[in-house]
Protein backbone atom coordinates (compact mmCIF):
# COMPACT_ATOMS: atom_id res chain seq x y z
CA UNK A 1 0.00 0.00 0.00
CA UNK A 2 1.70 3.18 -1.87
CA UNK A 3 -1.36 5.97 -0.73
CA UNK A 4 -4.74 6.07 0.53
CA UNK A 5 -6.79 8.91 -2.18
CA UNK A 6 -10.21 9.41 -0.60
CA UNK A 7 -13.16 10.48 -2.86
CA UNK A 8 -16.74 11.03 -2.38
CA UNK A 9 -19.38 14.78 -1.50
CA UNK A 10 -18.88 17.47 -0.06
CA UNK A 11 -19.49 16.39 3.91
CA UNK A 12 -18.41 12.89 3.28
CA UNK A 13 -15.82 13.30 5.38
CA UNK A 14 -12.32 13.34 3.26
CA UNK A 15 -11.01 15.41 5.28
CA UNK A 16 -11.50 14.27 8.82
CA UNK A 17 -10.96 10.43 8.14
CA UNK A 18 -8.06 10.87 6.17
CA UNK A 19 -6.39 13.09 8.90
CA UNK A 20 -7.49 9.96 11.08
CA UNK A 21 -6.04 7.16 8.83
CA UNK A 22 -2.77 9.46 8.93
CA UNK A 23 -2.18 9.94 12.19
CA UNK A 24 -3.28 5.99 12.53
CA UNK A 25 -0.51 5.06 9.67
CA UNK A 26 1.97 7.83 10.66
CA UNK A 27 1.68 9.00 7.14
CA UNK A 28 1.35 12.22 5.68
CA UNK A 29 -2.05 13.85 5.07
CA UNK A 30 -2.96 15.81 2.24
CA UNK A 31 -5.80 18.03 1.00
CA UNK A 32 -6.12 18.74 -2.53
CA UNK A 33 -8.02 21.53 -1.87
CA UNK A 34 -6.11 22.85 0.93
CA UNK A 35 -3.26 22.68 -1.49
CA UNK A 36 -4.61 24.91 -4.38
CA UNK A 37 -5.46 27.44 -1.83
CA UNK A 38 -1.86 27.34 -0.34
CA UNK A 39 -0.19 27.34 -3.65
CA UNK A 40 -2.44 30.25 -5.57
CA UNK A 41 -2.31 32.36 -2.18
CA UNK A 42 -6.42 32.45 -2.71
CA UNK A 43 -9.36 30.74 -1.23
CA UNK A 44 -11.31 28.82 -3.50
CA UNK A 45 -14.23 30.85 -3.47
CA UNK A 46 -12.29 33.37 -4.92
CA UNK A 47 -10.21 31.08 -7.61
CA UNK A 48 -14.00 30.47 -8.64
CA UNK A 49 -15.35 34.29 -8.78
CA UNK A 50 -11.83 34.95 -11.04
CA UNK A 51 -11.25 31.68 -12.87
CA UNK A 52 -14.53 29.70 -12.75
CA UNK A 53 -14.70 26.51 -12.25
CA UNK A 54 -13.15 25.43 -15.15
CA UNK A 55 -9.68 27.44 -13.64
CA UNK A 56 -10.49 25.87 -10.93
CA UNK A 57 -10.81 22.13 -12.49
CA UNK A 58 -7.00 22.80 -14.30
CA UNK A 59 -5.48 24.11 -10.85
CA UNK A 60 -6.72 21.20 -9.28
CA UNK A 61 -5.51 18.43 -12.32
CA UNK A 62 -2.22 19.84 -11.94
CA UNK A 63 -2.29 19.65 -7.75
CA UNK A 64 -3.61 16.13 -7.90
CA UNK A 65 -1.22 15.02 -10.37
CA UNK A 66 1.65 16.51 -8.40
CA UNK A 67 0.54 15.00 -4.76
CA UNK A 68 -0.19 11.51 -6.27
CA UNK A 69 3.49 10.91 -7.22
CA UNK A 70 4.36 11.27 -3.12
CA UNK A 71 4.50 8.22 -1.55
CA UNK A 72 2.90 7.34 1.84
CA UNK A 73 0.71 9.45 2.21
CA UNK A 74 -3.15 9.95 2.30
CA UNK A 75 -5.08 12.44 0.31
CA UNK A 76 -8.30 13.64 0.45
CA UNK A 77 -9.64 15.10 -2.81
CA UNK A 78 -12.36 17.71 -3.76
CA UNK A 79 -15.95 16.37 -4.39
CA UNK A 80 -15.39 17.56 -8.27
CA UNK A 81 -11.60 15.92 -8.23
CA UNK A 82 -13.63 12.97 -9.96
CA UNK A 83 -14.98 14.79 -13.14
CA UNK A 84 -11.58 15.37 -14.91
CA UNK A 85 -10.57 11.34 -16.45
CA UNK A 86 -6.84 12.05 -16.01
CA UNK A 87 -7.61 12.85 -11.96
CA UNK A 88 -9.73 9.30 -12.05
CA UNK A 89 -6.79 7.58 -13.98
CA UNK A 90 -4.33 8.95 -11.25
CA UNK A 91 -5.82 8.45 -8.34
CA UNK A 92 -6.76 4.77 -9.42
CA UNK A 93 -3.61 3.84 -10.80
CA UNK A 94 -0.99 5.88 -8.34
CA UNK A 95 -2.90 4.55 -4.45
CA UNK A 96 -5.85 2.94 -3.48
CA UNK A 97 -9.27 5.00 -3.63
CA UNK A 98 -11.55 4.66 -0.92
CA UNK A 99 -15.09 6.18 -2.28
CA UNK A 100 -16.85 7.51 1.28
CA UNK A 101 -20.38 7.39 0.63
CA UNK A 102 -22.57 9.25 2.20
CA UNK A 103 -26.41 10.66 1.58
CA UNK A 104 -27.59 13.91 0.43
CA UNK A 105 -29.08 14.99 3.82
CA UNK A 106 -25.90 14.18 6.00
CA UNK A 107 -23.99 15.51 2.96
CA UNK A 108 -26.52 18.95 3.55
CA UNK A 109 -25.95 18.82 7.53
CA UNK A 110 -21.87 18.76 7.33
CA UNK A 111 -21.68 21.77 4.89
CA UNK A 112 -24.66 24.07 6.24
CA UNK A 113 -22.60 26.61 7.29
CA UNK A 114 -19.57 26.28 5.43
CA UNK A 115 -19.55 29.49 3.33
CA UNK A 116 -15.83 27.89 1.45
CA UNK A 117 -17.89 25.60 -1.40
CA UNK A 118 -18.63 28.01 -4.15
CA UNK A 119 -20.95 25.16 -5.61
CA UNK A 120 -23.33 25.46 -2.61
CA UNK A 121 -23.79 28.87 -2.70
CA UNK A 122 -27.65 28.81 -3.80
CA UNK A 123 -30.85 29.19 -2.76
CA UNK A 124 -31.51 24.83 -2.81
CA UNK A 125 -28.08 23.19 -1.73
CA UNK A 126 -30.09 20.21 -1.02
CA UNK A 127 -31.60 20.11 -4.88
CA UNK A 128 -27.72 21.15 -6.17
CA UNK A 129 -25.87 18.46 -3.66
CA UNK A 130 -28.70 15.83 -5.09
CA UNK A 131 -27.50 16.82 -8.92
CA UNK A 132 -23.94 16.86 -8.25
CA UNK A 133 -24.18 13.26 -6.34
CA UNK A 134 -26.65 12.19 -9.88
CA UNK A 135 -23.34 13.18 -11.93
CA UNK A 136 -20.95 12.28 -9.85
CA UNK A 137 -21.25 9.20 -8.40
CA UNK A 138 -20.76 6.78 -11.43
CA UNK A 139 -17.91 8.22 -11.12
CA UNK A 140 -16.94 7.78 -7.71
CA UNK A 141 -17.94 4.09 -8.03
CA UNK A 142 -15.64 3.77 -11.23
CA UNK A 143 -12.36 5.32 -10.09
CA UNK A 144 -12.76 3.09 -6.56
CA UNK A 145 -10.87 0.17 -5.07
CA UNK A 146 -13.10 0.05 -2.47
CA UNK A 147 -16.57 1.33 -1.13
CA UNK A 148 -16.86 2.71 2.00
CA UNK A 149 -20.35 3.86 3.83
CA UNK A 150 -19.95 6.66 6.51
CA UNK A 151 -23.17 7.21 7.63
CA UNK A 152 -23.59 5.58 11.12
CA UNK A 153 -20.21 5.48 12.44
CA UNK A 154 -17.81 7.45 13.82
CA UNK A 155 -14.42 8.96 11.88
CA UNK A 156 -12.48 6.61 13.43
CA UNK A 157 -14.36 3.57 12.97
CA UNK A 158 -14.39 4.67 9.48
CA UNK A 159 -10.77 4.99 9.58
CA UNK A 160 -10.17 1.57 11.27
CA UNK A 161 -12.95 -0.13 8.54
CA UNK A 162 -10.66 0.87 5.82
CA UNK A 163 -7.30 0.15 7.32
CA UNK A 164 -9.09 -3.61 8.17
CA UNK A 165 -10.62 -3.82 4.04
CA UNK A 166 -6.82 -2.94 3.03
CA UNK A 167 -5.09 -5.23 5.13
CA UNK A 168 -7.29 -8.43 3.88
CA UNK A 169 -6.27 -6.87 0.40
Amino acid sequence: MQNIYLVGPMGAGKTTIGRQLAEILHWEFLDSDHEIEARTGANIPWIFDIEGEEGFRQREEHVIDVLTQRRHVVLATGGGAVMRESNRRHLHERGTVIYLETTVERSLERTARDQNRPLLQTADPRARLAELLQQRDPLYREVAHYIMPTERVSAREVAWHILQKLGAR
